[in-house]
């Protein structure tokens, strides 16, 4: 999955399962299926409770693997809740909530450049996972 900053020039990549990527995908498409996944389910039982995901961010790397917590606020009191980026992102879009990452993290990891779509996706299908945290996008 690639990241890229709402105001700004730098793109976080991060590597995320083949489940997690269709859960993000149908969303991004609109596509309902016809039973929730576990992200509608979540999203569900917030409305119940009238919990509102105020936003999710992504706030760690530690040994190659990003850290997200999922903002909750029920009552005006927030909760930080701690989740896998590609869960926090797909309840984040089924929430319409923002999604942020640390600035350490984006100058740590993030790249800038002139990079087409088409040459990141070549770039990251001809990346095996394992050394995925080596990658080089020409930073």
């Amino acid at each position: 999955m690639l990241l890229k900053e709402k105001f700004g020039e730098r793109t976080l990549p991060i590597w995320i399962g083949e489940n997690e990527a269709m859960a993000i995908a149908l969303i991004l498409e609109g596509v309902k299926p016809k039973r929730p996944l576990t992200h509608d389910l979540l999203k569900s039982v917030l409305d119940v409770f009238q919990a509102k995901v105020s936003r999710i961010g992504i706030v760690d790397l530690k040994d190659e693997t990003y850290y997200a917590k999922i903002f909750v606020e029920v009552d005006s009191k927030v909760f930080a809740i701690d989740a896998r980026p590609s869960d926090s992102i797909a309840l984040a879009l089924r929430t319409k909530s923002s999604i942020w990452i640390s600035n350490e993290i984006l100058n740590a990891n993030g790249f800038v450049g002139d990079k087409t779509v088409d040459e990141l996706k070549r770039r990251l299908r001809n990346t095996k996972p394992e050394s995925f945290g080596e990658f080089d996008f020409g930073r």
